[in-house]
């Protein structure tokens, strides 16, 4: 299996970088072909930009979207965007690691998933879901939070249910480009606890990527579930 772990924490002692780590070096270790893009060591750039385009089909007026299909078609995309694109198109798992901010990525990563999740080859179209351009490859997220468990335990929880709060993430952005989505890490109340207890974090992602063949993805759409115009064809979709 081929593994791309695209990992952004800024300090390189935080347990998000030590689980990062613990993924390259799990994952090798069971005979996986890993890349790390780790996105504060590469200076990565977030900004999404008409120079992300070495060439436009319109000069005058910028759509995103579209400049990134031309791109796409005439290889014409910047060479940070299309290093880190191939990466992608190589793997058959992402794993984004990160430390969760307000609910959802940090500004880099999510910079990373603007510019990287390029429409035209992710996505495009009718070209969503389970038929968006990487379907057939694999998913996950792994990240750390000040919060404890019982704060995301249902929908009674003070935070609610967590893949509900990360339903942007783990539906509108892995899912919608074809991904299956495995159940996301997250390692709970991390700046609060002694060495003892991170250890056995540790230990818990660790069995946790060892386990992947056998994590069942998350429930997601199947365009097969509805019409030409989007329409459900049954009363229950997934939620």
């Amino acid at each position: 299996m081929n593994v791309l772990i695209v990992h952004a924490h800024p300090e390189p002692r935080s347990f998000c970088s030590a689980m990062k780590d613990l993924a390259v070096a799990t994952l090798s270790d069971a005979g996986h072909a890993v890349q790390c893009s780790d996105l504060h060591a590469m200076h990565w750039n977030p900004l999404a930009s008409a120079t992300d385009f070495l060439e436009r089909s319109d000069p005058d007026y910028l759509v995103y979207a579209l400049e990134q299909r031309h791109a796409v078609e005439h290889g014409t995309l910047a060479a940070d965007i299309a290093a880190e694109l191939d990466k992608l198109l190589w793997a058959d798992l992402l794993i984004l690691n990160f430390p969760l901010y307000w609910c959802s990525v940090p500004a880099l990563l999510k910079g990373w998933i603007d510019r990287v999740l390029v429409s035209g080859a992710c996505y495009g179209g009718r070209r969503f879901y389970d038929r968006g351009g990487l379907a057939g490859k694999r998913a996950l997220l792994s990240f750390t939070l000040g919060a404890q468990a019982h704060m995301f335990a249902g929908e009674t929880a003070v935070h609610g249910e967590l893949e509900l709060m990360l339903r942007p993430l783990l539906r509108g952005t892995l899912a919608y480009t074809g991904l299956s989505v495995l159940p996301p890490f997250a390692a709970y109340h991390v700046p609060y606890i002694d060495e003892s207890a991170r250890r056995q974090l540790l230990d818990e992602y660790r069995k946790h990527l060892l386990d992947l063949d056998r994590l069942t993805p998350l429930a997601m759409p199947s365009l097969a579930d509805f019409d030409h115009h989007l329409h459900p064809l049954h009363h229950e979709v997934p939620a």
